[in-house]
C-alpha cells in the first residue's frame, strides 16, 4: 500500500495528529521501546532489531540480530546506568538470548556489547531494569516462558552477572518490573497472579491475583496502582499493595484472544491501550471515561504500544507500516504473525 493511502486511513483527531509514516518493515514486530528522551524507537521482532530518530525521522544502519542461532526478538526495553553518556537497548529473544546493544559515540551506529543465552533456552517473556540504581551497574530483571525469574547485573564492563534465579510455580511471567526498597513485582499472563518478590534473593514477599488473566501489565508506583489487559472487555486497574480492582476500562468484547498492550501516559493522566478492532484507545483514568479512540483500520489487531515518559507516545502493529502521531507513534504487524501465543 502506498503512503498516500496509508495517509488516508489516520484523520486528524481532535487531541493528537499524526506527523509522519515510516514503511518499508519486513516480517512481524514483537516489541517496540522508545528512549527516554523520546528521540529513538527501536522495534524487533523476525527481522532482528531496527532503529529510527524520530526527530530526523531516519533509519540508522542495520544491526547483526543472528536470527537463526538465536530467534526473533520477543521484547526490548531502553537502559542507562548512573555514569553512561546514551543508553543501551537490552532485548530478549524467543531462544533465550539477553542481548545490549549500545550506539558508538564516534558515528552513532549501534553495536553489540553483551549477549548471554539464559537458562534452558526458553523464550524471554519480559525485561524490566532498576532505574532508581546509584552505582554505575546495570540490574535487569527477566522473565522467561519456562515461569522462571531472574535478577542479573551488568557491570562497567559489560559482564553479566546473576543475581538469583527462581522458578515460580504456576505462573508465566509476562510483566516484570522494579520497586522500590529492593523489591520486584512479577505479573503471571494465564493466572493472573501479582507476585512481589525480594530482588536479592528471590524470596516471595506477598502475593495476589488479578480477576482475569494478564495479557499485559503496567505499573505506577508512585500511586500503588497497576492496569493489565484482562483479554475480555478492557482493561482493569488495581490497587498494587490489595490487589482490589479499582475500575474497569470498558472497550468491545474481545474477538480475538490474544494480548493486547496497556500503558500509561501523560504522566498517569490516561491509560492507553490496543484492540482487536483497528484502534488504540485513550482513557481517563481518574474517571474511566474514554477520551478518545484512534480508528487506524475497521478490523486489524492492535497489539503492541509503546509509550513515552515525555508527550504521549503510543506505537500499535498492523502489517509493513509505521506511522507516527504527534507524542504517538503507530508500527503495525499482521495479526497472524504475532509472537504471542493465544490465550
Amino acid at each position: 500500500m502506498l503512503a498516500s493511502a496509508v495517509l488516508s486511513l489516520f484523520p486528524t483527531s481532535k487531541r493528537y495528529r499524526r506527523i509522519s509514516t515510516f514503511t518499508g518493515i519486513e516480517g512481524s514486530i514483537h516489541a517496540l521501546a522508545l528512549s527516554t528522551d523520546g528521540q529513538i524507537l527501536a522495534a524487533g521482532g523476525t527481522q532482528g532489531v531496527r532503529f529510527w530518530n524520530l526527530k530526523s525521522r531516519k533509519e540508522f544502519p542495520r544491526v547483526a540480530t543472528y536470527l537463526d542461532s538465536r530467534g526473533a526478538v520477543s521484547c526490548a526495553v531502553w537502559v542507562k546506568t548512573k555514569f553512561a553518556i546514551s543508553e543501551m537497548l537490552c532485548y530478549g529473544t524467543g531462544m533465550g538470548y539477553l542481548v545490549f546493544l549500545r550506539s558508538n559515540p564516534t558515528d552513532m551506529h549501534y553495536q553489540e556489547i553483551c549477549a548471554r543465552r539464559l537458562g534452558s533456552g526458553f523464550e524471554i517473556t519480559c525485561i524490566a531494569w532498576d532505574a532508581v540504581s546509584t552505582d554505575s551497574s546495570c540490574q535487569i530483571a527477566v522473565g522467561t516462558r519456562d515461569n522462571i525469574v531472574q535478577v542479573l547485573v551488568l557491570s562497567a564492563a559489560y559482564q553479566l552477572q546473576s543475581v538469583f534465579a527462581g522458578r515460580l510455580d504456576n505462573t508465566v511471567p509476562k510483566h516484570v518490573a522494579f520497586a522500590e526498597a529492593g523489591s520486584i513485582y512479577v505479573f503471571g499472563l494465564y493466572d493472573g497472579n501479582v507476585i512481589k518478590m525480594n530482588s536479592k534473593d528471590g524470596t516471595i514477599i506477598a502475593e495476589n491475583r488479578c480477576q482475569s488473566v494478564i495479557g499485559s501489565a503496567a505499573v505506577n508506583f508512585k500511586k500503588g496502582i497497576f492496569v493489565v489487559d484482562n483479554a475480555a472487555d478492557g482493561f482493569t486497574m488495581y490497587r498494587l499493595e490489595s490487589g482490589q480492582p479499582i475500575r474497569t476500562f470498558t472497550t468491545n468484547l474481545a474477538s480475538i484472544p490474544v494480548p493486547k498492550q496497556v500503558a500509561f501516559g501523560e504522566e498517569s493522566k490516561v491509560v492507553i491501550g490496543g484492540s482487536d478492532t483497528g484502534c488504540v484507545y485513550v482513557f481517563n483514568r481518574r474517571t474511566g471515561a474514554l477520551i478518545e479512540t484512534l480508528r487506524h483500520t475497521n478490523s486489524i489487531l492492535v497489539q503492541t504500544i509503546a509509550v513515552s515518559a515525555g508527550p504521549l507516545t503510543i506505537s500499535k502493529l498492523m502489517h509493513i507500516r509505521c506511522a507516527m502521531w504527534v507524542g504517538i507513534a503507530l508500527l503495525h504487524v499482521h495479526p497472524l504473525l504475532s509472537a504471542e501465543r493465544r490465550l
